[in-house]
């Protein structure tokens, strides 16, 4: 591929070196994986500085470097001044939106040829994300998926790692797509994605947002940065996308102030362009009216409502037939590790699995359990808070646990490099009161802590482990070790059956 292909597409502050006869063979952004050829992208991110490994880049076979950073570029340069094979350098003003570009170049655009929907929020995405796959998919069509949990190139599963990936694996995950002839693809878009400019270059047809809440200041610093990460995403769409908001979250209509696409919102209050009535939430799932027809789901919890709606605005906004889309949803499961029961041998106990990490999906979750808890009922949680992550949410998720549950067990979630009981001791700053403090149990160990909950429920209490989801790993001095939140909930379950 000649690297006309790119610098086309490129606004270029300096240039040095050949463009016309120059080949490219490959794109990275790592120096690890350079080959002969390849046009590495140096990039400034958290950890490191991709303008410190021109020089292993170009060491490892690069014969393109696209920076940022004029003096590092410079440098480069100017080392490269001893005759030995020519490198082609080019400095831009935004190398991560640089990299978003050229590798949406070096795919074939793949985004273009697909039906692209974003999925942005605090809460909410992976399911939305998953309930649209799942809907199309039903429907007839095939689908890819981008999200937190999972990778689906039709109904192939691919681990993620990362709820949305690099620019490099985002086109060539769309471009397999593609490839295998995806009509559509539902994506989740994080933040972080939004502000390292991971999806430039992407041609979305539509976005959709869930809610705002307190989540990722360790890395945004600020809430009003944090939304304005998010209405980044909007404010790029084109006037051919739309633009689908929650309008009973109060920053829903702060996300399309300033977008080009059709607008259109949602709600469970509001008369709007999508609405839906919640008729009863029970165990066995919602009852809900939506847009004057009833559909029964056996997901629970007002929240789903929520999310069952976004999945029914985005399928009318892309021209699906009304009546075979909640035939369709009606028939849909909640994604891994999203309110997920898990099963009591005994049947006497209810037993749930969620990702809630943050204080307002804790809330939502208990709030939903409470309502379908028998009225001499316990529900006991489980829950902690991860380390190198955003501290100030900690005695939140603490308060919002102890203000809600009966019996709370707090303990270690992926405590990454911090100290698990440096985390435990920032959510008991949350508990500012004897009551709170009296339904607060500390264990460290969360196998023990599950176990201890079990082992503390009566028949007929709910037990919630709340805080990884779908994840089978956890994080300690950064090494996983496995761990699933399912299996060790089962396994306690199997111990208390055997003993009882």
């Amino acid at each position: 591929m000649h690297l006309t292909h790119f610098t086309d597409r490129l606004t270029m502050i300096a240039l040095a070196g050949e463009v016309a006869g120059r080949g490219v063979s490959g794109v990275a952004f790592d120096s690890r994986k350079v080959k002969k050829g390849s046009l590495f992208v140096a990039v400034k991110g958290t950890q490191v500085d991709g303008h410190d490994y021109i020089t292993k880049a170009i060491a490892a076979g690069a014969t393109v470097v696209v920076g940022a950073d004029a003096g590092a570029m410079k440098i480069a340069q100017e080392s490269k001044a001893d005759g030995s094979e020519p490198v082609t350098f080019i400095t831009v003003e935004d190398s991560a939106a640089a990299l978003a570009i050229i590798a949406a170049a070096y795919y074939g655009d793949p985004s273009e040829e697909l039906k692209l929907i974003g999925i942005t929020g605090t809460n909410g995405k992976t399911t939305v994300a998953t309930l649209l796959h799942d809907l199309f998919t039903g429907l007839g069509y095939k689908c890819g998926l981008l999200s937190t949990v999972e990778i689906r190139i039709g109904k192939e599963p691919k681990q993620a790692t990362h709820t949305t990936p690099d620019a490099i694996s985002i086109n060539a995950n769309l471009a397999e797509m593609r490839d295998v002839g995806c009509d559509y693809v539902f994506m989740e878009v994080s933040s972080h994605a939004i502000d390292q400019r991971r999806t430039v270059g992407l041609a979305f047809d539509g976005g959709v947002f869930t809610n705002l809440s307190h989540d990722h200041l360790d890395y945004h610093e600020t809430f009003r940065a944090y939304l304005e990460a998010k209405k980044a995403f909007f404010d790029h769409l084109p006037k051919t996308a739309f633009a689908l908001s929650n309008a009973d979250d109060k920053n829903g209509p702060v996300m399309l102030q300033n977008t080009e696409a059709k607008k259109r919102f949602y709600s469970l209050r509001k008369v709007v362009d999508y609405r839906a009535k919640v008729l009863s939430d029970s165990p066995q799932g919602l009852q809900l009216e939506i847009d004057d027809t009833e559909l029964f789901t056996r997901l629970l919890g007002r929240y789903n409502a929520y999310n069952l709606l976004a999945a029914y605005g985005v399928a009318l906004e892309l021209g699906m037939e009304k009546d075979e889309v909640l035939v369709t949803l009606s028939s849909l499961s909640a994604p891994n590790g999203r309110m997920e029961n898990v099963a009591d041998p005994s049947g006497r106990l209810t037993t749930v699995v969620d990702y809630a990490h943050t204080p307002d999906a804790l809330q939502n979750i208990l709030e939903t359990l409470k309502q379908i808890l028998a009225p001499s009922a316990k529900l006991i949680c489980v829950v902690g808070a991860g380390g190198d992550r955003d501290k100030t949410k900690r005695p939140e998720m603490a308060r919002v646990a102890t203000d809600l549950a009966d019996r709370v067990i707090l303990t270690s979630d992926n405590p990454r490099t911090e100290s698990p009981e440096a985390i435990l001791d920032d959510l008991f700053t949350g508990l500012k009161n004897p009551a709170s403090r009296a339904r607060a149990l500390r264990i460290t160990d969360r196998r023990s802590a599950i176990q201890t909950a079990v082992q503390l429920a009566d028949d007929g209490d709910i037990v919630l482990v709340a805080g990884k989801g779908h994840e089978t790993y956890q994080e300690i001095d950064g090494v996983k070790h496995p761990f699933d939140d399912k299996i060790e909930l089962t396994n306690a379950l199997n111990l208390r059956t055997h003993v009882s």
